[in-house]
This record gives structure tokens, sequence and C-alpha cells, in this order.
């Protein structure tokens, strides 16, 4: 199951007085859990079918805006409800809050009962459903990455985030003395989530001040999304619980490096790798091969689902381990897409791409899509690129957030796989952060050009 309690186990454990609190939640179109704090008695008595939140969820930004432009809802509609629906294979055990349990919501249309659209479950549902329908169960791991910092959110947000200072003063990739001095966050972390049923691997310090990784185990692609999610939100929690900020932002400073979130992705067919062929190159199975040709294809119409923010686009500079250019290697940490395990039944694709902002529902729709979209067009791979990618010469990734909206719109793929209402929302989305940052004068543009203009 996806979770790790039943119902049944659920209404024991209320009766008993051990859960007296269930998380009943919807993902947002920013990745973050939203939704209400039910007592237990009520939800297993009733709320268990469903609740109610205002459709807006689905329509606004980092900082709760209602903006103008969505079609799904608006100030004229008067801004009405969605269902949500429990999905109670979902449940589990929240430790690290006391006596609470957890559940994620399906979205639906208050009239219809259908799902909503762009609802990124929805949206990464229906992908799943393309796989199964042409034989293959999408697999998906990710690694996520994220800073921690000396100061709590509180103390930070009242300085202005002027006063960032990491945890550590000096890079810490794979450095055992500095995060053991970063375990009172990491390891109930940890702990925590393996209790929850998520199978946390590891732990690493990332090549930063102040970085961590946190690397869950491969699963069917829809319960890796679920993972990714609750440990970034537990993430935050612990780190909060402890007295320090726990941030995704890509690339807080630009002098530091980003923070991403790696996806390692596969198909099986009955029960086997379907990337894995022993008597091919590499070991890359045909499949393997066009549903790579897929992602590169399609690289920069679904960049937009990676890197949705401003701020996404920071973080791809040369010699970061972070991307620029469309192209995919092996065993190459400077290719957008890196084949891993060549040789081995593991061989598998990492898209490097991501930052740490991802919502890893839209993320993995769009990889899926554009990879599905390689083998139903029987696409042919190109050679693998060595060496330094960075000096390269093949096409670049939209290197801003307009870029990539723009590439998003003109998609063909998208419009067919997605739909063309779901599309436009997100263009909408895109277009809502654009407009914010426009207005804003910001203090690189003050300390430049207040005396020197």
């Amino acid at each position: 199951m996806a979770g790790n309690i039943s119902f049944e186990d659920l209404k024991s454990e209320t009766a008993a007085g051990t859960i007296d609190t269930v998380l009943v939640c919807i993902v947002d179109m920013q990745g973050r859990l939203a939704g209400k704090r039910f007592h237990a008695e009520h939800f297993v008595e009733s709320a268990w079918e469903e609740t109610h939140c205002c459709d807006y969820l689905l329509a606004t930004d980092l900082e709760m805006a209602t903006p103008e432009g969505y079609e799904a809802t608006s100030w004229e509609s008067g801004y009405g409800d969605y269902i949500m629906k429990p999905d109670l294979s979902t449940l589990r055990r929240v430790p690290w809050l006391e006596g609470t349990a957890l559940v994620l919501c399906d979205v639906l249309d208050h009239h219809t009962h259908e799902e909503v659209p762009h609802s990124p479950r929805a949206l990464l549902k229906t992908q799943v459903a393309r796989a199964t329908a042409m034989g293959f169960e999408a697999m998906s791991a990710t690694e996520l990455e994220f800073f921690i910092f000396e100061k709590s959110f509180d103390e930070i947000r009242k300085s202005g985030y002027t006063d960032l200072a990491p945890i550590s003063g000096y890079n810490e990739d794979y450095n055992i003395l500095q995060t053991t001095k970063e375990e009172h966050v990491m390891r109930p972390l940890r702990n925590h989530l393996r209790a929850a049923g998520i199978p946390v691997e590891n732990s690493k310090g990332e090549a930063e001040t102040g970085q961590e990784e946190l690397n869950i185990k491969y699963a069917e692609v829809m319960l890796a999304a679920d993972h990714h999610t609750i440990a970034k939100h537990a993430a935050k929690e612990i780190g909060w619980q402890q007295g320090r900020a726990v941030s995704f932002l890509p690339k807080w400073h630009h002098d530091k490096v980003g923070s991403a979130a790696h996806i390692h992705q596969s198909l099986w067919k009955d029960g086997a790798p379907a990337f894995y062929d022993s008597d091919a190159p590499l070991g890359m199975s045909k499949t393997m091969q066009q549903y790579l040709a897929g992602l590169l294809k399609y690289a920069g119409e679904t960049t937009y689902f990676l890197a949705p923010y401003i701020n996404s686009y920071k973080r791809f500079a040369k010699g970061t381990f972070a991307p620029t250019r469309i192209i995919w290697s092996v065993d190459n940490r400077t290719a957008g897409f890196r084949v891993c395990g060549d040789g081995t039944p593991g061989v598998r694709v990492e898209c490097r791409i991501g930052g740490s902002d991802l919502n890893p529902y839209l993320a993995m729709a769009a990889q899926l899509a554009a990879g599905l979209s390689g083998i139903e067009e029987g696409l042919d791979l190109p050679a693998a690129a060595k060496g330094d990618v960075y000096r390269g010469r093949t096409a670049m990734l939209p290197t801003t957030l307009r870029e990539a909206r723009a590439a998003m719109l003109r998609s063909k793929m998208l419009r067919t796989e997605f739909g063309e209402a779901v599309v436009r929302h997100y263009a909408r989305a895109a277009s809502w952060e654009i407009e914010e940052f426009d207005r804003v004068v910001t203090d690189y543009e003050v300390a430049r050009g207040f005396e020197r203009a």
C-alpha cells in the first residue's frame, strides 16, 4: 500500500487515543501540501468520504495571491469549491507530529465529480495510465537537495532575508564531520520518514556550504512523487522544530552552487526492467533509447515543469553541476540527461535539469509525456556526448522563464498529452511569476545604479 496504516488501523488508533489529528491534504501547483486538520473522530465518522476547499488553491502562487487570467476560476466565477477526496491508500502516520496521521486527496470538480485536469496528481495519473496502456510500469526516484541555515524561518524573515548564514562554512560534499553537526536535523528526518513509510536510503553532504541531499528508494512513479512531496514538507517542519530554516530555493546566492532535484526514471514490463537489454550497447534497450530520445526532443518544451520560477534559471550555470545544454552522456554530470548503471539491469536515465523548487507530480508527468512520445514516435537516439558538455555545441536549455513558457506554449506534444486548457493554465502561472518579478525594483538595481547611473 502507498501509506503505512489502513483505515481500520486509523479507526482503532483513534478509539485508543493514539491518533487524534488527521491532516487532509491536496498537492497544490507549487508542490506543497494544502488542506485541513481534522479531529480524527470526525474524520473516521464521515470526513473520510470527502471535504471541500476553495478552487483558488490550484490557481494561485507562492504568496497565495489570486491572479487574474485563469480560465478555471476567477473573481467573476466567485471562487467556488473543489471536492477533496481522500485517497485512503495514502494514509500514514506523521511521526514528527504528536498523535497525527496524513492522507492525500484527489481534487474533484464540485459539480461533475471528475478529477480536475490541472491538478498535479491528476496530470501524473494520466501519464501513468498512458504508460500502463502501452504495457509499462513507470518507476522513479528523486535526489532532493536543500540548504540548512543557522537561524529559523521566522528570524530570517524578520531580517528581510538579509541574515542568511548556512549552517556550515565550507563545502561539505560527502563530509562526515560537518554532516555530524547537522544530525540534529537530518537524523530525525531520516528516521521519521522511514517510520512514515517513506523508504529513505541515505542523506549526504552536498557540494556547498550547509547543503544536504536526501535520497529515497525508487518506486512506482506516483509513489515517488508522494514520497518527494512529504519528505520536502517534513524537512521544513523538522528543521523548524530544531530552530533551523531548511530552504529549497534553487539558487539563494549567486556565488553558491544551486540545489537540484534529479529525477531517475525507468520503465518496467512484466516485472522486469524494460530499459535493459544485455545484448545492446551499454545495456540500453530499444525502448530506453527511444524514451531518452523523446526526453531530448521535448526537453525545451518541458523545462517549465522542471524550473517553474524566475530563480530556477539562475541555477543553470557552467561549472556548477547544473546543466545548460540539451544532451545526454554516460555517467557524466555535466549533461542534462545522464545514463546511470550502464551495462546492468539497473540502467536508467537521470534528468539533471530540475531544481529543488519543482513540483514532482508535474515534473514526472512531463518527463513521462516526453519519453513515452519518443517510444510512440520510434525516435532514434543520437550518439552520447563525451567530455565537458558545457563546451558543447548542442541546443541550449531555456535560459529564462520567459523562454520556457514560450516553448511550452508552442508544444504540440504537451497540448496533446496534457490538453489545451492545462497548458494555458500553467502558462498563466508562468506569466504571473514574470509579471510579479518585472514590477519589483531589486536590491541589485539600487546598489548598482543609485549613485553611478
